[in-house]
């Protein structure tokens, strides 16, 4: 099926149906920024609004890829379609995701209920691709009851999870710090649910105490008591409490009227971010000779930048 040559329509009512190949097709659509973005926008937009988005953030090191793949093993055993996005460091020659689509995640890849996917994030510093909530609707189109969002883990920058995900997890590990860097990164404002992974190391009830702590000194009101988890991922130990503590957090959101509001303020920033996107595209394709032309008047100085950018405005609506 050549770019030019996409039936959309079928496309999505092949994926709603749960065809795997639809979904990454789908999906590939969309990351490509291919010429028919707009429609597969259109048409997924009346059809999503029933997945639960959980993402999942932290330091390298802490074990997100496992405790992505113990959540997807406990979700199914609850009967739960899921949909993974584990978003990789992008190849710097081939602009694709370095670690690939799968390879953390052997166990679940025969499993017709679960689609996983990774994506490159192409330097998009907070962790996630651009095309991150896209995808998202993809899935929660495709009938997914979870969407579990793993980002790369470059550190502090991570925060952006929580303008996509429903439901934030951080994930930390005894003997690192992590801590403290949760704390400088302003991690502990946006986590709804906090896990300390490899809890079979020693300093995990210490990690735990001191988060604890600092959350009761946390100043974020929304009712809402945020649990710490305490696992071993590559047991499943304390994975079965993680996903009660999900879902009660869902319903929580749902019960409280914080699930629209979370919702509308995340695509309030897409829809910022798409009309921005536009206009930088007019600078270019439309604009390019008369900005040359502006940024030398203000080099030579008979122009200041906010009379220059006005003039341009003025220009490109004309």
């Amino acid at each position: 099926m050549s770019p030019r040559n996409v039936d959309v329509t079928d496309l999505v009512t092949r994926a709603q149906a749960g065809e795997a190949r639809s979904v990454a097709r789908l999906i590939t659509l969309v990351e490509t920024e291919s010429d028919h973005l707009r429609e597969v926008s259109a048409a997924l937009a009346p059809l999503v609004g029933g997945a639960h988005v959980v993402g999942l953030t932290g330091s390298p090191g802490v074990g997100k890829s496992t405790t992505t793949s113990a959540l997807v093993t406990e979700l199914r055993a609850r009967g739960l379609r899921v949909g993974v996005l584990a978003v990789d460091p992008t190849s710097p020659f081939s602009g694709g995701a370095l670690l690939g689509d799968r390879i953390r995640m052997t166990d679940h890849a025969t499993d017709s209920e679960v689609f996983i996917r990774s994506m490159a994030s192409r330097g998009h510093l907070g962790g996630l691709s651009w095309a991150t909530p896209h995808a998202i609707r993809v899935l929660d189109a495709a009938g997914c009851d979870v969407v579990l969002l793993e980002t790369v883990g470059v550190g502090q920058s991570e925060v952006e999870v929580a303008g996509l995900a429903d439901t934030t997890v951080v994930l930390l590990a005894p003997g690192m710090g992590d801590g403290i860097q949760a704390a400088k990164a302003g991690i502990l404002e946006i986590g709804d649910v906090f896990c300390v992974n490899k809890a079979d190391r020693d300093g995990a009830a210490t990690t735990r105490r001191e988060l604890r702590t600092m959350l009761s000194m946390s100043d974020r009101q929304d009712g809402w008591k945020r649990p710490i988890d305490l696992t071993v991922a590559t047991e499943g130990t304390g994975v079965p409490e993680l996903v009660d503590h999900l879902q009660e957090h869902a319903a929580h959101l749902r019960t409280s009227g914080q699930l629209a509001r979370r919702r509308t303020d995340r695509l309030r920033r897409e829809i910022q971010a798409i009309a921005l996107d536009q206009v930088r595209r007019r600078f270019v394709l439309d604009g390019g000779e008369e900005l040359d032309a502006l940024a030398a008047r203000a080099f030579a100085g008979d122009v200041d930048p906010f009379s220059a950018a006005d003039t341009l405005l003025a220009d490109l609506d004309a």
